[in-house]
């Protein structure tokens, strides 16, 4: 697929990475189509949208007969697979689906083990079953497609538009100000991927023909460089002037309080307990750059995340600021203050219905 205007198809386009592919495919001069519900959102500015619903039988049928030089999907259910690919694998040159690193099976060390996966017919939309069901889409495509389809597996995609918030906690609560809990190790290694720029890279990827599979992630960083790097941005960004206090508390700590790892209500964003996810961020990124993916500064990745969401901050997930000061109290011996209730009325939490598609 050449750098020409091309004929492409997102299945989603209206929800964050399936989004953010159709609307840099447009600014990029590409003739796209967005194929949805339409439920979940609005497709971007200057793509064409036709409405299919892959839950029931003949729900794509508006795709057959159409023909696209490269197809992009973010589908996590099996069944959802099978009937795009009979409408459309013959015909497509390339296709670009995006799974996960959940595909997995080992995340205590780093192994390329992976989950045995569902039936291929499978309608199971439960989270645990999520990276097996990965397993078998990409099975199904891999059968179909062949040589002509790129398999990427991304970590945690973060940045404007992230559903999760995983990691929009760290900023905004930088913000703020106060002591902020932090969890130790400083050394404790995250992994991210960013959303405009895992998407550029797959279009990219498009564009010069790139097939097979890797994984789509940044190479780790400590813990400590991390919200170093958030406070970095947000200084240079005139967000901030001084360092975060930043108070790093142990896991075993963390453990004993029941503090949510990794997503959700009440959780610290990125954190996940060792040993059970060592294998989990510590992902090689070494194959995605050499296949031509170039990562962003951190400090640019929380930039566009400010840019995009400080002015009316919602976020639902992360922790409340009366929790969080409830913890350092029990960490310290003190008692909590008593500011702690106006405060946590600050900000608002909300838990989010599960979108069709989580890309």
């Amino acid at each position: 697929m050449s750098t020409q205007a091309k004929r492409i198809l997102v299945l989603g386009g209206t929800v964050y990475l399936s989004r953010t592919i159709a609307r840099l495919a447009a600014e990029r001069g590409h003739r796209v189509t967005v194929a949805a519900r339409g439920s979940s959102g609005e497709p971007p500015a200057g793509t064409e949208f036709i409405a299919i619903d892959r839950s029931f039988e003949g729900g794509v049928e508006p795709l057959r007969d159409k023909e696209f030089d490269a197809v992009f999907d973010v589908a996590r259910i099996p069944a959802h697979i099978g009937p795009v690919l009979d409408v459309l694998a013959d015909k497509a040159p390339y296709w670009s689906f995006i799974s996960t690193i959940s595909v997995y099976a080992n995340f205590e060390k780093l192994s390329d083990e992976l989950l045995e996966p569902t039936a291929p017919d499978s309608t199971d939309p439960a989270v645990e079953a999520y990276g097996a069901s990965k397993v078998a889409c990409e099975n199904l495509v891999r059968e179909r497609l062949g040589d002509r389809a790129l398999v990427t597996r991304p970590g945690l995609i973060v940045g404007a538009g992230d559903p999760n918030d995983r990691l929009g906690y760290w900023p905004l609560r930088m913000a703020e100000g106060g002591e902020i809990l932090a969890p130790a190790p400083r050394e404790r290694p995250v992994q991210w991927i960013d959303v405009e720029d895992y998407a550029n890279w797959l279009l990219d990827a498009a564009e010069s023909g790139a097939t097979g599979t890797m994984d789509a992630i940044g190479e780790p960083v400590g813990f400590g460089d991390f919200l170093d790097g958030i406070a970095d941005s947000l200084i240079a960004q005139g967000v901030i002037t001084e360092r975060p206090n930043l108070t790093w508390v142990p896991q075993e700590f963390l453990l004993e309080q029941e503090v949510a790892p990794w997503a959700g209500p009440g959780s610290l964003g990125f954190w996940v307990p060792t040993p059970d996810y060592d294998g989990f961020q510590t992902r090689p990124g070494a194959q995605a750059v050499a296949a031509g993916f170039r990562p962003s500064p951190l400090q640019v990745t929380v930039e566009r995340w400010w840019k995009a969401n400080a002015e009316a901050p919602q976020l639902k997930a992360g922790m409340t600021r009366k929790r969080e000061g409830e913890l350092l109290a029990a960490f310290h011996g003190t008692e909590p203050d008593p500011d702690l209730d106006r405060l946590d009325g600050e900000r608002t939490f909300t838990v989010p219905k599960p979108p069709a598609d989580e890309n």
